[in-house]
Order: structure tokens, then sequence, then C-alpha cells
């Protein structure tokens, strides 16, 4: 039989498209966030199969914890069994030996993925860098018929910063447990490491203090716009704390003090400061304003606030009731949060003298410090002296970054003009505000923490938080609206190094990001700057 060269050449190239694996995508094309150190492909696939398992290498139930979360998320998709074992597996999760860090490796070749770690952290990290190198379909909880391969190559990664944080304001609208959760989740597939919330603010009380019973009773009963509020029971608030752990999340919870402090006003009379007046009666002191016609021996509650306005209320400075009040509701906190911080707020605290304000900040570092905590505080806070360690949390003034810096403190990055998701897109956002900035997607990414600031270099800083108030924000759906796609722009700021970052990269990624946030219900603002 004679065959001609253009045969050949057709049977050649059917050869060689045979052997090419449909579906597959080089990891360097997989779209991962946050970008990670190093990435280098190989040529060859690795194939999930229906014999796959998950080999653990080490000790503790920390492994044991993100063998079962991996298997977890390879299930519903696959219909793999997926077993998790000491046994040989093609799926290997190794803690090595060395100082812990959240430092990992991923080798992908055709016979098995291998992540190692010093740490289970790591291992957690480089886990969710694996789910997004498989598919986009590998989101979907139930069976989908695909090909679930992955392309061979080294994945090298390691964090930029320690801290790298979401705030989630729960005092403004009061967010339920199980949206707090999904808050958390969302959080751990991002590799962000702490959940600041914040519990205390003018227009609710959200966290119970078995001491101070009233600030539940009556300082959570509202929010924002007069609709009902709520609280964590401390059974709540450890639950929170138990499922942030078990992702590596560390929670920080904030009592926003001397000012934004009206719910407490309302719920202890005792603790407004009132006016002195010569025949020594009190006149209570209402949104910074005083009302003479309300005299009595001792000062009145304040009314209940559902307003957005800040600014007008502060504790009594020069009463003892006052510190306390602050060191019951330390301590109680303390022993619920196993995390090292405890945020003391310090912002906008209008009324307060100002040597009244110096005094009281470093008062409560002091009882922070007796319970074995380091503080945090919003970066007004650095106009006082600041105890060693405290941390002052960059939202507004440079220069108050710089006090902090020239005390010997860190820095947590939250420039309001970066970092606020609660900030609208443009003019056109159905929610949220734009007193600080509009913030699109490429402002949010588009910034380097460690050149934003004038003589704030990247030794001056502890990490990066991403904070979303919640004047305007009711609901899940608010939340991911306004946090998604941003939150993942932040997370890779505060993850890859600036040297790693790269726009036009950033919005191919994220456009696949987007492909799996669509599967998982997440209803997020599709900006016109990616083609989605």
């Amino acid at each position: 039989m004679k065959y001609s060269l253009w045969t050949f050449a057709v049977l050649a190239a059917f050869s060689i498209s045979s052997c090419q694996v449909p579906n597959s995508v080089k990891i360097d094309e997989a779209g991962i966030i946050p970008i990670p150190t190093s990435i280098s492909s190989s040529a060859g696939v690795f194939e999930l199969a229906p014999t796959s398992s998950i080999q653990l290498i080490g000790e503790g139930d920390d492994l044991s914890r993100v063998g079962n979360f991996l298997a977890d998320k390879l299930r519903p998709a696959t219909g793999f069994e997926i077993p998790v074992s000491n046994e040989n597996g093609d799926l290997i999760l190794e803690l090595v030996s060395g100082s812990a860090s959240e430092k990992y490796n991923i080798n992908i070749s055709s016979d098995q993925v291998k992540i190692t770690s010093t740490s289970a952290a790591g291992l957690y990290y480089g886990m969710q860098t694996l789910i997004k190198a498989l598919p986009v379909e590998i989101e979907n909880t139930s069976k989908v018929d695909a090909e679930w391969m992955i392309g061979n190559g080294i994945i090298e990664d390691q964090p930029e910063f320690s801290y790298r944080g979401a705030m989630l304001d729960v005092a403004r609208h009061f967010i339920s447990i199980e949206d707090v959760k999904h808050y958390i989740d969302q959080m751990g597939s991002l590799k962000l490491n702490y959940l600041h919330l914040h519990l205390s603010d003018d227009q609710g009380w959200r966290i119970e203090i078995k001491s101070w019973p009233k600030l539940t009773e009556i300082g959570g009963k509202t929010e924002v716009g007069g609709t009902e509020g709520g609280f964590f029971t401390q059974e709540d608030y450890k639950e929170i704390i138990q499922y942030a752990a078990d992702r590596f999340i560390t929670i920080v919870p904030e009592i926003d003090m001397p000012g934004h402090t009206n719910a407490a006003l309302a719920a202890y009379a005792e603790l407004n400061p009132g006016v002195n007046l010569p025949d020594g009666d009190f006149a209570t002191m209402t949104e910074g304003k005083i009302d003479f016609d309300i005299l009595d021996k001792n000062p009145q509650p304040a009314e209940l606030y559902t307003g957005i306005e800040v600014g007008f209320s502060t504790f009594a400075t020069n009463k003892e009731i006052t510190y306390t009040f602050v060191e019951d509701v330390i301590k109680e906190l303390v022993a619920l949060t196993p995390g090292p911080y405890i945020h003391i707020g310090g912002d906008e605290s209008h009324v307060t003298e100002k040597d009244d304000y110096i005094y009281f900040v470093e008062r409560v570092q002091e009882i922070v410090i007796k319970y074995g905590k380091t503080s945090i505080g919003w970066d007004e806070i650095a106009t006082a002296k600041l105890a060693p360690g405290t941390v002052a949390q960059f939202w507004a003034l440079e220069e108050n970054a710089k006090l902090a810096k020239e005390q010997g403190n860190q820095i947590l990055m939250s420039p309001a003009k970066r970092a606020y998701l609660d900030m609208q897109y443009d003019s056109t956002s159905r929610l949220g505000l734009h007193w600080a900035a509009y913030i699109e997607l490429d402002d949010s990414y588009n910034w380097d923490p460690a050149t934003y600031a004038d003589g704030i270099n990247k030794s001056d800083i502890l990490g990066v938080e991403a904070p979303l108030w919640t004047e305007t924000i009711t609901n899940r759906s608010d939340i991911e609206y306004m946090a998604f796609p941003r939150l993942a722009a932040l997370a890779e700021v505060a993850w890859s190094s600036s040297e790693r970052r790269n726009w036009d990269d950033f919005k191919k990624r994220v456009a696949l990001q987007g492909k799996r946030w669509d599967i998982n219900g997440i209803e997020f603002y599709r900006s016109p700057k990616v083609d989605w």
C-alpha cells in the first residue's frame, strides 16, 4: 500500500493532537488569586481520578483537618470518594521539619501532587492554591462530568505580610452568625488570616458582656434605620472563633471607645460624662450638645441612635466607673478570645477633650496589657503615648501613622481611599458611601502598602486590612456586592509582592475567579474594568 506525503502529514497531525490533553490548563494560566511567589510550568498533566486519595505525612489534628477540607472540596463535583489517610496516595500533604511559617511548595507531576510546608496553615494555603489550579467546575456542589486536570509544574509561595485581614462592621447593622461564617469561608479561600469584628458603635452593642447585661438588652436592640438589631451571645462568639480558627483565621474583637459609644451610654447612664454644674447637678450631653432641660443628681442615659453621623458621643474619661467598665469588658473578651489582639477603637472621638482622650487611650492600653493582649487602635491613638507593641491602624492621616512609627510601633494599613469596601465603586453603585473616594477595582489593586504613605516603609507595616462598614449594608447579598471583587484585589495586595502583581494579569485571573463566584452564588459586582 502506498501513502502520499499528505497522508503521512495527516496521520502525524492526528497522532500529535491525540496526545494533547483536552481541557488542561498550564498552572501559570489557571487564574490563581493571590498570585504565588513563583510558578514554573512543565510538560504533562496530573489527572484527578476515581482512585485518587489524600496521603497525610506528619502528625496533628490540624494536618488531618486540612486533609479533610481538601477531600470535602473535591468530592461533590468529582463524585470521587477521595479517602484521607496515612497510606500512599496521589494527593500528598506533608508537614516538613523547620521553623513554622506560612510558606508552602506544590510539586505537580503526572503521578502525584505534593504540597509541603512547615505548618498546617501553609498546607491550608497550598490547598487553596491547588483548588484554584483545577477547572472552575470543581466549585460545584453536585457531580459534574468533567476531566479534572492540572498542568504539571512547581509553585513556591509565601506571604508578603503576616497580617492579612478583613473587618466586618456588625454594629451599624447586625450581621448574623451564618453570614459571618460565610464571609470567613471567602476569606479563607483568599488566604486572609485575620477577621476584625467591629462589635460596638453608636448604633448598637453586639457582644454579650455578662457583668454588664444591659449592653445587649438595651444597646443591642436596634441598628441603623431603626430596624431590629441583635447581638452575639458569648457562645455565638466562641462558635465564630472556632469556625475561623479551623480556617487559620484569627478573630480580632473591637470595642470602639471613648467615642462611638452611644449604645453603651444608652444602656448605662453612669458612663455618660454629663456636665458638672455649679450646684453639683448634671446636664446630659446628647449628640455633642448640652441639654440643660435634663437636670438630675446623675447623668441620664443617652437615647438610642439609629442614624449614621459620627463624633457626638464619648465616655466619661474622668470617672473611675468608666475604667471599671472597660476592664470588665476587656476581661470577658480576653477570656473568650485566644488571638493576641484587642482592638480599642479610638477614632472620631470629636467631643472628647484632647487631654482626656490621651489619658483614656494610655490607661486602656495598660488594661489590655494587664490581661496579656496587645492593643490595636485607629490611627488617632498615635497622638497618645503608645505602649510597646500597640498597633496603629492607618485609615485617615499619614501624620498619625508617622507618629506611631516614631514611637517604634507598627502600622496596619487600611487607607480609606484604597481599602474601604463600603465606598461606592462609582456614582451609580446601588450601595455604599463616597466620603473617602469612589473605589473601582483597579483602585483597590493598584497601590503598594510599602510606598503609599511618605516615610512609612515595609518594615514599619504589620499588614493590610480591608474594612467593610455597614451603614448601607443589611444582608449577605449587600456584603457580597461591596466586598467582591475588591476583597480579592486587596488579598493579593496583602499576600503577593509588588514585583509579582500586574493589573492586566489580575484582570484575567479575576475573570476566572468570577466564574467560581458564579457557581458559588456569590453576588459580586461585575466591574466594567474586567471582561467577565
